[in-house]
């Protein structure tokens, strides 16, 4: 068995996942999950929330899209997707910018969620546009969430606009569409994408059908 085990459907968030291992280059082994085995006894064992993407690495697990990739360029250094001394800073402020105010601005205004302006101290985004505008304001100034070297932040970032900008819950703003077609045009991203295309044929899965396009 690989040091490396990544659990994952391919229509799921482990994309993200699996994007961020075809970055660092080493042999891993994909284990399918189908939905409705995520609830069974033995993954459980393995995501109490019975959820993916998982990842084990010589006997330890992790969960968290995130927290994975960021593990994975810390241990595969030789990928160079960590921050250098000068990058943390940028790396983890939108690290975590990211898998918190902006993925929960995004997923409520999708559900329909929309504090009052009474309400919005109590979100730690604000509200939908603030949180969104921020990271417009980012990719005008800057090709990438460290400067003009990719890192295993862009993963992880990267995918949070992406994902909403193909399903509609993204304005499709101009810094985001840059940054959108800057990283679909990376190998590790085509190749990532092409195993999962596959493996949604080979299972018989329907695509995921693309929401209308948020207004600007």
């Amino acid at each position: 068995m690989a040091d490396l085990v990544f659990y994952h459907n391919p229509q799921s968030r482990g994309r993200i996942v699996r994007w961020m291992l075809e970055e660092v280059g080493q042999p891993y082994e994909t284990e399918i999950v189908p939905y409705d085995q995520m609830k069974s006894e033995r993954y459980l064992a393995i995501h109490p929330l019975g959820k993916v993407p998982a990842l084990k690495h010589n006997g330890h697990i992790l969960t968290e899209c995130a927290a994975i990739c960021t593990y994975l360029a810390d241990v595969f250094p030789t990928a160079m997707l960590g921050p250098s001394a000068e990058e943390k800073a940028d790396y983890y402020r939108w690290l975590f910018y990211a898998a918190g105010p902006l993925e929960a601005a995004i997923s409520n205004q999708a559900m329909g969620w929309v504090p009052t302006p009474e309400r919005e101290r109590m979100f730690g985004y604000g509200n939908f546009e603030k949180a969104i505008t921020a990271v417009d304001q980012l990719f005008s100034q800057r090709d990438y969430v460290c400067g003009n070297r990719f890192t295993a932040a862009d993963v992880y970032v990267g995918s949070q606009i992406m994902f909403p900008l193909q399903f509609g819950m993204l304005p499709e703003r101009e810094s985001f569409v840059r940054y959108r077609d800057r990283l679909q045009a990376r190998d590790a991203y085509k190749r990532a994408t092409e195993i999962d295309e596959k493996l949604i044929d080979e299972m018989g899965l329907k695509p995921a059908q693309p929401a209308q396009p948020q207004p600007a």
